[in-house]
């Protein structure tokens, strides 16, 4: 366990799923894509969480784009499958049923919609981590689920030895600052939030699961490895370079903005799955005249060639 725990620590990349014009999954794309972002250095991989749509693929589908992840992974990283639900017991059974042979450890985000309590919420994981074949990593997203698992409830799970981490993209740095502080060195604690993962990382998280790492892996992982080695004037140096593109990728949500992106980058269609859908034309521009600048290209494209 620690030497997973030990691979899991830098930059994980929220992979997208890409698709084709028919709405279709494009398993050419996603080899193309995990290979974009493995040669841009990245930690490891995280399929089928918010920015890979998993809400929107069928049972069928996840199960073949599982297999076409990690086919295209090929055993170079460790990967991660994000499976969550509202209800404890449906995900304990699927989870249980479920053929995640090839996959390093399950990503599970706090309930949705019917706002759990405390107790609910440490029940909920200590359920589904003692029923899991694979060791269990929390996610925390206020922003989507309407429901904060506070620092209380994470300290009490991060005793459950098939818990190994937590995704915090609460915005309270001082939850993440209260982990830090209190948790063994043996629990991860990963940002999940581009903008900030830096200075997190630099008070001792370690490291952040990215959406921005889809297009950018070099120069983003490059900011966290930075941090990670507690290199102060450089991480915010090398921030300053990702940070434009941090901001367009959110202007419109996510996976919008990545897709838009990625598309101008040639790694897959600017498709969606409604109720989203693809970014204005306004954002399309200014990724174009982001990516124009020929020494971005060069960062950027590099890994392309």
């Amino acid at each position: 366990m620690n030497d997973l725990i030990n691979k899991l620590k830098g930059t994980g990349v929220a992979l997208i799923t890409p698709f084709k014009s028919d709405f279709s999954i494009d398993h050419q794309a996603i080899k193309k894509i995990v290979d974009f972002v493995i040669d841009g250095g990245v930690n490891y991989l995280v399929v089928h969480g918010t920015t890979g749509e998993a809400t929107s693929l069928t049972e069928k589908e996840k199960i073949e784009s599982r297999r076409s992840f990690l086919l295209a992974n090929d055993n170079r990283l460790p990967i991660i499958i994000g499976i969550g639900s509202n209800s404890t017991f449906s995900l304990s059974s699927y989870i249980s049923e479920s053929n995640l042979n090839g996959f390093d450890a399950i990503l599970s985000v706090v309930p949705y919609y019917n706002k759990p309590s405390q107790n609910g919420l440490y029940k909920h994981f200590t359920n589904i981590a003692n029923k899991s074949p694979l060791p269990i990593i929390l996610y925390n997203v206020p922003s989507r689920t309407s429901c904060n698992m506070n620092s209380n409830t994470t300290l009490r799970l991060s005793k459950n030895k098939n818990i190994i981490g937590i995704k915090e993209a609460n915005h309270d740095i001082s939850q993440i600052k209260d982990l830090i502080s209190n948790t063994s060195d043996d629990f991860l604690i990963i940002s999940g939030d581009d903008e900030s993962a830096h200075e997190s990382v630099l008070i001792g998280a370690d490291g952040v699961i990215s959406v921005a790492a889809n297009g950018i892996p070099n120069l983003f992982s490059k900011t966290i490895d930075l941090a990670l080695d507690r290199n102060v004037k450089k991480t915010y140096k090398s921030f300053e370079k990702v940070n434009p593109f941090i901001r367009l990728i959110y202007k419109e949500g996510n996976p919008t903005g990545i897709k838009s992106a990625m598309s101008e980058l040639g790694l897959c269609k600017n498709i969606l799955r409604l109720p989203l859908i693809p970014s204005s034309i306004d954002l399309k521009t200014q990724f174009k005249n982001f990516f124009s600048n020929s020494l971005l290209k060069f960062l950027y494209l590099q890994s392309l060639n």
